[in-house]
């Protein structure tokens, strides 16, 4: 059976534009230990466009570490949630580019999306604070 990776991601904007970057975390779904804490610093960018590279940088970390595996993502964006699950059309440019991006990186794999509250998602919310502090991306 595959291996079940779950992904927080998330984003924040100081000023909407303003400061931006997303943030991400890859948990093992067996053990619920995080396997690696991302945040890809974005520059001036809206909140939502934040949200997209969070989930990015999350789906591209999960993939690094298996490329077999059965992904969960949960988001506290209802928006991203809904447009990645097909449910709500992307009529942002931006947004759409990084949406392809996604798919890209997903390929022919199943994924699952859940929203899920902001207090549920504080280790992707802090990845992403910490990115826009530093103003720069890390990996861990």
């Amino acid at each position: 059976m595959p291996r079940q990776l779950i992904i927080e991601a998330d984003g924040g904007s100081r000023g909407n534009p303003g400061i931006a970057a997303g943030g991400a975390v890859v948990i093992d779904g067996e053990t619920q230990q995080v396997l690696s804490s991302v945040g890809v610093y974005v520059g001036i960018a809206t909140n939502n466009v934040a949200e997209y590279n969070g989930l990015v940088a999350g789906l591209t970390r999960a993939y690094a570490i298996d490329p077999g595996a059965l992904v969960h993502v949960r988001m506290d964006s209802k928006l991203v949630v809904e447009q990645m699950s097909g449910r709500w059309k992307i009529k942002h440019p931006d947004m759409a580019v990084l949406a392809a991006k996604a798919r890209d990186i997903i390929g022919n794999r199943a994924v699952t999306y859940e929203w899920v509250p902001r207090l549920q998602n504080a280790l992707a919310d802090a990845a992403a604070n910490k990115s826009m502090d530093i103003r720069e991306s890390f990996e861990s």
